[in-house]
């Protein structure tokens, strides 16, 4: 027996026109949180940019991926008769995905696409440097920043590839972190060999690239807030 077509068929639906609003028995039969999406859905507006929020609101909530597509192909069904737009379904699954991303990184101490340090383990490490005394005169921020690629796969092997030539330059206890697509930071040590690795690095990743590629140095301010501040302000740019 085919259940998915008797499953269709016992849901209640309303007419797949738009412009009109949900009855009281398609909205208590909608999933749980899409009642904003059936909504859009019947008025016609589109339901998209519903999508997007909900993506991100699921997976922060632990709903699995799997029953978040579920969930909007039961509420296309009630309120269309029909199965999800790619529209939604894509903004539904990048958000969703965005999220728990955003959630790991937050946990790890590495990036998991690029293997390099994440935005809040550098904030971490800058803190336990002022934690041991003055940075001002001792640490700096030496950042590498190339033309994005725009593609989120494309983008975390090229800058995995960059990470590895900066550990070239920068092979010791340095700490090498992605801050933003196309753009790398090392925490280094403010000595004698720094100018000199500076400029090796900047050669080295010269190349043919177009645009050209940046190499420069931030110096740390003397308090971890501003410390912190710059290097968002630096992730940012």
């Amino acid at each position: 027996m085919d259940w998915s077509a008797t499953r269709k068929r016992s849901l209640p639906t309303v007419d797949p026109g738009v412009g009109q609003e949900l009855s009281s028995e398609v909205r208590a039969a909608i999933p749980p949180r899409f009642e904003a999406v059936g909504e859009s859905l019947a008025s016609g507006s589109g339901s998209v940019a519903a999508c997007e929020v909900l993506g991100g609101v699921l997976a922060r909530d632990g709903v699995s991926l799997a029953e978040a597509l579920d969930d909007l192909a039961t509420t296309w069904r009630l309120v269309r008769d029909a199965e999800p737009a790619h529209a939604e379904l894509r903004a539904l699954a990048v958000a969703w995905s965005d999220a728990t991303l955003g959630y790991v990184h937050g946990l790890s101490c590495h990036d998991p696409l690029t293997g390099l340090s994440t935005l809040a383990h550098l904030r971490a490490c800058i803190g336990d440097a002022h934690r041991a005394g003055p940075v001002a005169d001792a640490g700096v921020l030496v950042v590498v920043e190339v033309a994005p690629c725009g593609e989120l796969l494309a983008q975390a092997m090229a800058d995995a590839q960059l990470g590895e030539i900066v550990r070239g330059v920068f092979p010791g206890r340095e700490t090498i972190g992605r801050i933003a697509p196309g753009r790398l930071v090392v925490l280094a040590d403010r000595d004698d060999r720094l100018v000199r690795r500076v400029d090796l690095l900047q050669r080295m990743v010269v190349g043919g690239a177009a645009p050209r590629p940046r190499v420069w140095i931030e110096g740390l301010p003397d308090s971890d807030v501003a410390a912190v501040a710059l290097l968002d302000e630096l992730a940012r740019l």
